[in-house]
């Protein structure tokens, strides 16, 4: 009896809900937990590993050709690359407005363009973006498409991006997570043509290491702020995340490829049009 070609999928950033992901659409592949630090990668895998899946590791830089194409390569040694979940990203009370545009828009155009190379077909991808993303106002119909088209290596030179137009940490987030929802419809048109699909989950205050680095950040009062205001009233969990995801990666969401949805307990819908928005 033959045996069955590996089909792998490939986990960049290995948090919260990356991993719980991964083991909703993981069984029976190869999972490759890909994290810019090696001991997060490795107790991503160990955590799969002991439930049962076949896992392994690697380091990669988003921010760097070099490095994700390497990634690249590492997936396609071990097989047939059947899905992306791309995770990685920094918050607007981690990092400057150059490293948010850096990792979160250029990295994730990076790792879109180059595992839209190699996807086979039937493969799917999810990239988690963001509610801050539904939140910035309306743009251009040309910035819209700069900023879902512009090739990769030219995306950070666009005008409205420069450094002299863009200092807030928050509105450098809220363009970048505008602009990955943006590039995965872009995306799905070149992904479609490999009979691959890729879509965004823009979630709203799910509980991680992230969202607990601003709740406990200068921005903590308005993030407690979003859950009180929110038709939810709570908090999302990355297992609610992981349900949106499997139903985006599998079969039952296969007439699902270009989209974006948002899941945040309803802090946009109260910040347009409740009382979340009351005071903007």
């Amino acid at each position: 009896m033959k045996d069955n070609p590996v089909k792998v999928i490939v986990v960049i950033g290995a948090g919260s809900i990356g991993l719980a992901i991964a083991r909703r659409v993981g069984a029976g592949k190869h999972i490759l937990v890909a994290d810019l630090r090696q001991e997060n990668a490795d107790v991503a895998a160990k955590v799969l590993s002991e439930a049962g899946f076949e896992a392994s590791t690697a380091v990669v830089d988003i921010c760097s050709r070099k490095s994700a194409s390497t990634l690249v390569n590492a997936a396609t040694s071990i097989g047939g690359i059947q899905g992306l979940i791309h995770a990685a990203g920094v918050s607007p009370s981690q990092a400057s407005p150059e490293t948010i545009l850096k990792v979160d828009l250029y990295g994730t155009a990076l790792v879109l363009e180059l595992f839209g190379n190699v996807m086979e077909e039937g493969g799917s991808g999810v990239v988690i973006a963001s509610q801050s993303g539904h939140r910035l106002g309306p743009l251009s119909i040309e910035e819209n498409k700069a900023l879902a088209t512009t090739p990769t290596e030219q995306l950070l030179d666009l005008d409205f991006l420069h450094p002299d137009k863009l200092k807030d940490s928050l509105h450098a987030y809220q363009l970048s997570k505008r602009g990955n929802a943006l590039r995965v419809m872009a995306e799905a048109v070149r992904w479609g043509k490999r009979g691959a699909r890729v879509n965004t989950i823009s979630p709203g205050i799910i509980i991680t290491p992230l969202a607990k680095d601003e709740l406990n950040g200068p921005r903590g009062e308005g993030y407690r702020r979003m859950i009180n205001l929110s038709a939810a009233g709570r908090a999302g969990t990355p297992d609610e995340v992981a349900n949106v995801a499997s139903l985006l990666m599998g079969q039952e969401g296969a007439f699902i490829t270009g989209s974006d949805f948002l899941m945040d307990g309803g802090v946009t819908a109260s910040y347009w049009y409740g009382e979340l928005g009351a005071n903007q």
